[in-house]
């Protein structure tokens, strides 16, 4: 037995705000950690740059993995 998809309408409104409120903050968190990849030099973060750019496709992980170990600090 297959269990029927919910639609958006089927949730309650709790629900749809909490949906809405996870995907602003994955929105602002990948937004933070790219605009800090890339402005910051190469020499500063640990690893290449393109494979943590890569690795912000896996949200939430990817970005927050990237600002709390791929920074170097001075």
């Amino acid at each position: 037995m297959a269990r029927e998809k919910k639609r958006w309408r089927d949730l309650t409104q709790r629900q749809q705000r909490l949906i809405i409120a996870g995907g602003i903050a994955e929105l602002v968190l990948t937004t933070a950690a790219s605009r800090d990849l890339a402005r910051r030099p190469a020499g500063e973060v640990r690893g290449r740059k393109s494979l943590w750019v890569l690795s912000f496709v896996v949200q939430p992980f990817g970005p927050l993995a990237y600002l709390l170990v791929g920074r170097r600090t001075g």
